[in-house]
């Protein structure tokens, strides 16, 4: 039996996430100022067809399934790489550090910029639209995020951890993470996330504080043919 982070992207969609969805029974892919993610509900041909029917030509997109990734003539995989899915099951440490603060519309071109200097993952100014984000400004500069971002019942992904190249080293990515997966937890929630299998700090810390590996997941950046 699936299970429901199996296919996260197309579980949030047709659950907590169908508000940010566009498609069908068959595809659905996030809003592209969202986020540039597409999933299919099986990859039966008529699912993949209405898959590739999303994308415009030369769009591409970002598929994650814990099963091997097909796609149809039309779209092709313009890179791929292993994630680890990790999930929280047991209460974590408390955390309380008054430097950490809600994020708001008026902090997005700054998340932006953090982003995009860190490389957490995909984030867009609209990322504020799925989830909470929580961060540590140092001398009136945002020092590190971290947010929440897909959600399915009973689960929700902490996403977008990083912190700037200045002020690493001093604990802002694990307090970050513990005070967001705390506040998924609060809500009755499993805390759960991905990295690339290949960034062994990131998974260390994550299992420092309580995350354990539930599954591997194949992910493609997937563009459609011009």
């Amino acid at each position: 039996m699936k299970h429901v982070l199996d296919r996260p992207i197309w579980s949030a969609l047709a659950t907590r996430h169908q508000a940010f969805a566009e498609g069908d029974s068959l595809a659905r892919r996030y809003r592209p100022s969202i986020v540039p993610f597409a999933a299919t509900a099986t990859d039966d041909p008529e699912s993949l067809l209405a898959l590739s029917k999303l994308l415009q030509p030369l769009e591409s997109s970002i598929l994650v399934q814990t099963d091997p990734i097909v796609l149809p003539s039309d779209l092709s995989a313009v890179s791929t790489a292993t994630l680890v899915q990790m999930t929280a099951e047991r209460p974590m440490q408390a955390v309380s550090d008054e430097r950490v603060q809600r994020l708001t519309r008026d902090d997005a071109a700054e998340m932006l910029a953090l982003a995009s200097l860190t490389k957490p993952g995909p984030f867009t100014l609209e990322a504020l639209s799925l989830g909470d984000f929580w961060g540590v400004k140092i001398e009136g500069r945002l020092a590190a995020i971290a947010g929440e971002r897909m959600k399915q019942p009973g689960y929700t992904e902490l996403s977008g951890v990083c912190t700037h190249p200045d002020f690493r080293g001093g604990g802002l990515a694990r307090l970050l993470s513990l005070f967001v997966a705390n506040r998924i937890m609060a809500r009755g929630e499993v805390p759960y996330l991905h990295a690339y299998d290949s960034n062994a700090l990131a998974v260390g810390l994550y299992e420092s504080i309580g995350f354990r590996l539930r599954t591997t997941l194949n992910m493609a950046v997937v563009q459609r043919a011009g």
